[in-house]
């Protein structure tokens, strides 16, 4: 899965508006300079604007746009949240991993990257999960770039979780146990039978809709 430094994005833009101040003050000089000699220096002029203007249009072309964002290759688009699940809430999470474990949440762990297809995909059943359980699970989306690598890590850090595949979903449930952890495109019927069973909910069979098992007292948030 190939990384991309999300900084390199950004430097087209700025130099496109750096390249458009020093085209705009050369032709300032330029119209100066052909009201007093119209002949003098013209042809200098001409080919450094020429020079200016050729690298500005190609500035302007690599400067990234929201209206080329794609889900069906891997660049850097901007928040894949954002972007492509309409949901940009969701980073940076809200809570770390050792707030959720000290108020006895569930946690969905999300591994992505920013410049992954497969990602962007994804991102849209980790927005519709939080629809329903966002206001009783923790919802922890990771960009696996900001990951250090280290001889080990504690259960509190994210990189213990992380196996280096993306998209990588992993449920922690109100015990901080592993009760799921997956990667690749799941679907959001999958992930929904693992919170039924954390939240003691009724099956899908059952019930489509969220609701309860009359015996549990799970917070009621749950109910739509």
């Amino acid at each position: 899965m190939p990384h991309q430094n999300q900084f390199p994005n950004q430097f087209p833009n700025l130099l496109s508006t750096l390249l458009n101040n020093i085209l705009a003050n050369i032709l300032t000089k330029i119209s100066t300079n052909l009201k007093t000699s119209p002949f003098l220096n013209w042809s200098r002029y001409l080919l450094i604007s020429c020079c200016l203007t050729i690298l500005l249009l190609t500035a302007s072309f690599l400067a990234p746009s929201p209206s080329f964002a794609s889900l069906t290759d891997d660049r850097f688009d901007g928040n894949i949240f954002a972007l492509y699940a309409g949901n940009g809430s969701l980073v940076p999470p809200r809570e770390s991993l050792k707030e959720s474990f000290d108020r006895n949440r569930p946690v969905i762990l999300t591994f992505f990257v920013d410049d992954s297809q497969d990602c962007k995909k994804f991102a849209g059943v980790i927005s519709q999960l939080q629809q329903y359980y966002g206001k009783v699970a923790a919802f922890t989306p990771i960009n696996a770039d900001t990951i250090l690598p280290q001889p080990s890590y504690e259960k509190t850090d994210p990189g213990y979780y992380y196996k280096g595949l993306l998209p990588q979903t992993v449920i922690l449930d109100q015990e901080g146990k592993i009760v799921f952890d997956g990667t690749g495109q799941i679907k959001y019927e999958v992930l929904d039978d693992v919170f039924r069973e954390v939240f003691h909910l009724l099956p899908r069979t059952e019930s489509v809709e969220l609701k309860q098992r009359a015996f549990n007292e799970v917070n009621t948030e749950l109910a739509p």
